[in-house]
This record gives C-alpha cells, structure tokens and sequence, in this order.
C-alpha cells in the first residue's frame, strides 16, 4: 500500500457556510467553490494520479471550537472534486474512493492535512449479500 500526503493550508468553508452562501447567491457560491478548487489544486498538484482504490484521512485543523466536525469535515466534497478535475483521480465515486476517516484539532494555522492510501489489490470495499445489507 503506498501512501501521499497533501496539506491545504487553507480554512475551507463548512456546511453552514456553503449552505448560507447557496441561499444568498447560487451562481456565487457556484463561483466559490470554483476557486476553492482551484486554490486546493495548488496544494495537490504534487500527488500521483490514482488508478487503483484509495482511502482518505482528513485531519482537519480549527482555529477554534465553533464550527461542529461534521460541518468542518463537508469541505472534503472541494477537496474531491479539485482532485478529480485536477487529473488525480478518475471519479470520486465508491470504485475509486472507498473510505474516509476525520479527525478534528483545535491549532493554528487552520486547514488540513490530507493521506491518501492507494491499494494494490483493488476493491476494499466489501459487497452486501444478494438481497441487500441485513441489519
């Protein structure tokens, strides 16, 4: 399994934030998260292009404890999608990328730093029994 790290020393918006800003101006908020891709390419242009299945650690950096981690931990969506279009991976979809683990801190500069696991084998992912998933 080879490992790559990326750190976007960047405050990315949260949830609330994006979903405020969807609400004042959709074509704005279509603009921002143009250029937040775009600056996040900055940040990711060293990484290989990803062929086989990867997971994802996201260790995200606050600058305070307001923003809740699941909010925080939405902006991955920009990171993603910065990735795809960048060339790196070839979907964002459940056959290339397969898992994700968050970790929040409190510290400065805020931002975060991203690993990415490749797997050699191919699928992680295990497929539910004919019939569905039994809870």
């Amino acid at each position: 399994m080879q490992e790559y790290r990326a750190e976007i020393r960047i405050k990315l918006p949260s949830l609330n934030d994006y979903i405020r800003e969807c609400r004042g101006d959709r074509y704005g908020a279509n603009q921002t998260k143009r250029k937040l891709e775009m600056i996040i390419r900055q940040y990711i242009e060293h990484l290989p292009t990803f062929r086989k299945p990867i997971e994802m650690e996201f260790r995200w950096i606050e600058d305070s404890k307001r923003r809740d981690a699941d909010n925080v931990a939405f902006a991955k969506k920009f990171i993603l999608d910065a990735m795809v279009k960048a060339g790196k991976l070839p979907d964002d979809n459940l056959d290339h990328v397969q898992a994700f683990r968050d970790t929040v801190e409190i510290g400065k500069p805020a931002g975060v730093i991203v690993t990415i696991r490749e797997h050699e084998g191919g699928l992680i992912i295990k497929k539910a029994k004919k019939g569905g998933a039994t809870w």
